[in-house]
């Protein structure tokens, strides 16, 4: 078991695509696997358990053996949103545990060390959230949140109408982590084709 406080992981794979033409880009594949089959293969050692976010049938995603979590606001409000249905679920059904590891469905080369450095860091700093960054750019989107956090969350979502997560973020005690972007980015997200071709690319270069 990892050697960090308990952590519930959550890869979010609910966004819609547009930029990709549509369908589940995590399903794309790079190396011969699934994007999200790699990012799973990553994250589910670091945490004790994982979960999927992602709305529509959840059928789809059966064949990787995780609960699969819809947002709990409507409308599909972006990242946010499923992290706080991560949030939520995790209050609801592992009471007992205080932080959530959320990663993009989207990145295929995740690292290894991602919930051991970021709770490091938010342990060093005393935050309330802990964010990777790489290439002195931040990804707000992967990130560890104390669940507490949830009641705001809903109300900035449903009140305020919040969406972006690097605002939202910035309200409470913040630590940051930094990877190095060589030589590849370990927080990579391929959104359209041509990155999923470019991937493919840095995968080669990894040896895969």
């Amino acid at each position: 078991m990892p050697a960090h406080p308990e952590t519930v992981g959550v890869i979010l794979a609910g966004g819609l695509s547009r930029r990709m033409g549509g369908g589940d880009k995590p399903m794309r594949t790079v190396g011969g696997r699934a994007i999200l089959a790699r990012a799973i293969a990553c994250i589910e050692p670091q945490c004790d358990q994982l979960v999927l976010n992602a709305n529509g049938d959840p059928a789809r995603f059966a064949a990787f053996g995780l609960p699969v979590i819809a947002d709990t606001v409507e409308g599909f409000a972006g990242p946010l949103a499923g992290v706080l249905a991560a949030l939520e679920w995790t209050a609801a059904n592992r009471p007992a545990v205080e932080w959530v590891l959320s990663a993009a469905g989207d990145c295929p080369f995740l690292p290894t060390d991602l919930a051991a450095r970021l709770h490091a860091v938010r342990i060093e700093q005393g935050a309330q959230i802990a964010v990777a960054s790489s290439g002195e750019q931040m990804h707000p989107v992967i990130a560890l949140w104390n669940v507490n956090l949830r009641g705001d969350m809903r109300e900035a979502l449903v009140v305020e109408n919040m969406r972006r997560v690097s605002q939202w973020m910035q309200r409470y005690r913040l630590a940051t982590a930094e990877w190095s972007d060589q030589p590849v980015d370990p927080f990579f997200n391929a959104n359209t084709p041509e990155d999923v071709a470019r991937a493919e690319i840095m995968a080669r270069r990894l040896g895969e």
